[in-house]
């Protein structure tokens, strides 16, 4: 039950947009979860800064998921959500943030996991 919000402080082109859908579908698979039920929002020309600044592309991407994984898978995860920014959205990884949320409780079509 994973879902990832994809940020990014540029615009993304309808082509750019599947190809961040499909690669984020199976960057999930190393949190051992499936496109299957992933979630996928993109968000483009968001206003974003880091450390007070906005002169360069900008990605935020936060990960949620039922329980958790191990830090390891975390970690991969991580390096590749830079490296999606970097390929397709040309987000340097000095300019991304990946969070993650762990949940006991995640509801689907009208009942609980």
């Amino acid at each position: 039950m994973p879902f990832i919000n994809a940020k990014f402080s540029t615009p993304v082109s309808a082509e750019k947009e599947i190809e961040l859908k499909t690669a984020l579908g199976d960057a999930i698979t190393l949190l051992g979860k499936s496109e299957r039920y992933l979630m996928v929002e993109i968000q483009d020309s968001r206003r974003l800064y880091f450390g007070g600044e906005n002169s360069a592309p900008i990605a935020f991407f936060d990960v949620s998921l039922l329980h958790s994984a191990p830090k390891a898978s975390y970690e991969k995860l991580t390096a590749r959500l830079c490296e999606i920014a970097k390929d397709i959205m040309d987000v340097d990884g000095e300019n991304v943030y990946v969070k993650f949320e762990e949940t006991e409780n995640w509801g689907y079509n009208s009942f609980m996991f």
